[in-house]
């Protein structure tokens, strides 16, 4: 019997890091949201990225905590909805990023 998890991001404690280090750090991360999505748009095209984010944009998107924030919002839609091994990579891509801009923090999720 395989686990159920309550949110998508909770099956890779990888990928729930960088969704609470989002969540708790909105502001000093945004940059890297912005670079995440100009990473996807020199491989896909931003119009291929909008049309991505606009059919997986739920209807009432403003409940919820990364909706104050456009970059933020786009990060974590298209994070929702790419498959489960490209969201690892992700994860990973933005913490080792983190690492190299010398920003520290205490992992809850990640054993190293």
């Amino acid at each position: 019997m395989s686990p159920t998890y309550k949110r998508w991001y909770d099956h890779d404690p990888l990928l729930l890091e960088v969704i609470e280090l989002l969540r708790n750090y909105q502001p000093e991360l945004r940059v890297q949201a912005e670079i995440f999505l100009k990473k996807l748009e020199e491989k896909l095209s931003k119009e291929t990225i909008d049309k991505f984010y606009a059919m997986a944009k739920p209807v009432n998107a403003n409940n919820r905590w990364y909706d104050k924030d456009p970059v933020i919002a786009k990060t974590v839609e298209i994070l929702r909805i790419v498959p489960p091994e490209v969201q690892r990579i992700c994860a990973q891509n933005f913490i080792k990023t983190l690492k190299e801009m010398g920003i520290e923090y205490e992992s809850k999720n990640v054993q190293a």
